[in-house]
């Protein structure tokens, strides 16, 4: 999970020894995995074997390559190097029980982490990175949404993408979640008219997104769920913007979250019900909102 050495298969972490950090980083770039992990020549041992370096905790404000810059509350920013046996870990549901490993693609500019820390040729390689299903949602789906560029070539599109296509932080206005009946993608009557509400309510903000995200419930292989999710989102989408007039380049990328992030017990079938469900976020860009 770093960058490959130009002279060998090895991996080489050099900017992780400069003094200071680089200016500017740019945004995610997927490192490949190789088998042997080297610092200006020199072998890294097991993690295990190196010294405990501090624990930072902050966002992640930059990444390029095996590199993340996590900036703190204080603004302090901190290079780490990501190898591949950084171990990265995900806590979600039920006051944070039950953890996934994710992969370093999983480390998403604006994404909250604290990052365990080790000590190798003067700079700091991650042993564990630490993370929130719910901020790598939200820095996906907002990830995903900013960088679309908003494609319809209008004065109002390109007065939008000046003002918020470069801002990853949003305040959520509202929420509208309309449901839908097991293993259907269907939207009943009562939802279309949640729909157009919820459009209009966005449309009286000047500066207003919609963010549209399918859920499913547990019920069924995680494949299908995932393309259900997906499709129902779609469906919403397409119903937004034919019947409720709402314009292209004021919505985010839709994305499927399968059954993640349940909104009740999936134990039961009044739980499931609500758990079948698209949630309509009105989002405000922090640095607009109020204007």
């Amino acid at each position: 999970m770093c960058m490959r050495s130009i002279h060998s298969g090895a991996l080489a972490l050099t900017a992780l020894l400069a003094a200071t950090a680089p200016t500017a980083l740019v945004a995610q770039e997927a490192p490949q995995a190789t088998e042997q992990v080297t610092i200006q020549g020199e072998p890294l041992p097991p993690l295990a074997q190196l010294p405990a370096g501090p624990e930072i905790e902050g966002m992640i404000s930059a990444r390029q390559g095996n590199q993340i810059q996590v900036t703190g509350a204080d603004g302090t920013p901190t290079l780490i190097a990501v190898t591949g046996e950084t171990q990265i870990r995900s806590a979600g549901g039920f006051l944070g029980l039950g953890r996934t490993k994710r992969g370093s693609d999983a480390l998403l500019n604006g994404l909250p982490v604290t990052v365990q820390t080790r000590q190798f040729g003067g700079g700091l390689v991650a042993a564990q990175v630490k993370l929130a299903d719910k901020d790598l949602k939200t820095a996906a789906m907002i990830r995903s949404g900013t960088s679309q560029g908003f494609a319809e070539q209008t004065a109002a599109t390109e007065a939008l993408r000046g003002r918020v296509g470069d801002i990853d932080q949003y305040n959520v206005k509202g929420t509208t979640n309309v449901n839908f009946d097991t293993g259907k993608a269907v939207l009943s009557a009562q939802a279309k008219a949640e729909l157009c509400n919820a459009a209009s309510q966005a449309g009286s903000m000047e500066n207003a997104l919609l963010l549209v995200v399918g859920y499913t419930d547990a019920t069924g292989p995680e494949e299908l769920n995932q393309e259900l999710s997906e499709k129902r989102a779609s469906r919403v989408v397409n119903h937004l913007q034919q019947a409720c007039g709402w314009k292209p380049y004021r919505m985010l990328t839709p994305t499927g979250m399968a059954e993640a992030d349940p909104l009740a017990d999936n134990m039961t079938e009044e739980g499931k019900a609500q758990n079948r469900r698209v949630a309509v976020n009105i989002l405000v860009s922090k640095a607009v909102d109020g204007l």
